[in-house]
């Protein structure tokens, strides 16, 4: 089906997949194998270097995979995707893909920390340094950044856990400027809020584990190619997808064209490296994306209605969610996000590390569990969790106080949250009233 013939919600449910011609099932069949059948030495020979569609092995190559893919890629506007184990397996791919040792990556300093701790754990060790800038950053520091070893630039469409919503066009224009690809984790964002390559993005990366799925139920992740990218033009940044192979095997620009790209991380990278989403896996987030935009329309209703009054809670200093009126990423978010700020809040509780506790600890309904996208709703204490292993002065540098408390807004009636939140943000306050002392205790009665 043509993408431009149908609305969102419909392609969300039709995208990429066909009839079963077996059977006549209306569902992508899970093709549970962990190889296939070539019809001829061709046929084999083709699969493997990519001249003739089909399986090679499971280890990249599924056809329930595929069908997923080809969705997401539709979903997303972009040209073709792979499917990945998780969401860090996709980032940890698309950067293999594209740096060697000696490398360098600019990267937005607002991001989730487990892909701030890949960069500097495992990343660092094998080489690949990862330069974090304040995305808002004027433009000459940015051109300052930019070294000839300077191989893509990261950003997140809406950064967890603090929301501060980024500049797309502008970041594209610097990394075409400096003549490598923008990479956008859109996870918080999905498809249905923000479509990064309408922006000017190369790569769109997902954890398909959150709203894409949306049960809380499988891992997984994806890496969508816009087929945008002209690596031709820049052989010397990117030799390995630009350049002829040593035995003068024709580059993957010459043999692939526009997916070029996601041609190297199929067949080189993720064959590997092999992090492989199940097929069973793939079919359980095919059956999420079909809901994405009735979803994310309550999701994003409901963390708005749960923003709005946690902002007049005493209890709470500071509300995160650019969805808000006065929040600094107001007129930014109704540019890139015309249909929600998505629906992650984070706030600050006024008594610390002790109101947390309490807070925490009186949650009835929503769960205390780290996970994003859940129908469920989900809280966490940041600064004890995600960010536990960095010091407090790392923590705070990232906007993380010992008040601060994260949800992944759900599917719950709001009347029912708005209920369990304002009775654990009582025990908040009370955990931090003085106690007192007998002679008060006297004075108050009398």
């Amino acid at each position: 089906m043509s993408s431009s013939s149908y609305d969102f919600d419909t392609r969300q449910i039709h995208a990429g997949t066909n009839l079963d011609s077996d059977h006549g099932a209306r569902l992508t069949p899970m093709y549970q194998s962990a190889g296939f059948v070539f019809d001829s030495f061709a046929d084999g020979q083709g699969r493997f270097d990519g001249t003739i569609p089909g399986a090679a092995y499971a280890r990249t190559d599924n056809p329930t995979n595929a069908a997923v893919a080809r969705r997401l890629a539709d979903l997303e506007g972009g040209a073709a995707a792979l499917l990945t184990a998780s969401g860090t397996a996709a980032i940890a791919l698309t950067f293999n893909a594209l740096a060697v040792s000696g490398d360098h990556i600019l990267a937005t300093d607002s991001l989730y920390e487990g892909s701030r701790t890949l960069f500097a754990r495992s990343f660092g060790r094998q080489g690949v340094e990862v330069e974090l800038i304040p995305a808002d950053a004027p433009d000459e520091v940015w051109a300052a950044a930019i070294r000839p070893t300077t191989k893509a630039l990261f950003t997140e469409t809406i950064p967890n856990p603090k929301n501060d919503v980024v500049d797309l066009a502008r970041l594209a224009r610097i990394a075409h400027e400096g003549g490598f690809p923008l990479i956008v984790d859109n996870t918080v964002a999905t498809p249905y809020l923000a479509r990064p390559i309408e922006h000017g993005a190369d790569l769109v990366i997902h954890s398909t584990s959150k709203w894409l799925s949306g049960h809380g139920a499988v891992l997984g992740g994806v890496v969508i190619d816009a087929g945008t990218f002209d690596w031709s033009a820049h052989t010397d940044r990117f030799p390995n997808i630009a350049s002829p192979g040593p035995t003068g095997v024709p580059s993957f620009v010459e043999r692939f064209g526009p997916l070029a790209f996601l041609t190297y991380l199929r067949s080189v990278t993720a064959l590997d490296y092999g992090p492989t989403l199940p097929p069973t896996s793939a079919f359980m987030l095919l059956q999420g994306i079909e809901t994405l935009s009735l979803r994310m329309d309550r999701h994003v209703a409901n963390a708005l209605a749960l923003a709005q009054w946690l902002e007049h809670r005493d209890e709470v200093t500071a509300v995160d969610y650019p969805g808000l009126v006065g929040n600094e990423y107001y007129a930014r978010a109704q540019k890139y996000l015309p249909k929600g700020a998505g629906a992650v809040v984070t706030f600050e509780l006024a008594g610390g590390l002790e109101a947390s506790k309490a807070f925490i600890d009186s949650l009835e309904l929503i769960s205390k569990m780290t996970h994003l996208g859940d129908v469920r709703t989900l809280a966490i204490h940041t600064g004890s969790t995600i960010h536990g292993h960095l010091t407090e002065e790392e923590r705070l540098s990232r906007g993380i106080t010992p008040g601060t408390v994260r949800l992944s807004v759900g599917l719950e009636s709001v009347r029912d949250l708005l209920r369990d939140l304002e009775r654990a943000l009582d025990a908040a306050g009370a955990a931090t009233v003085p106690a007192l002392s007998d002679a008060e205790r006297e004075h108050a009665a009398a």
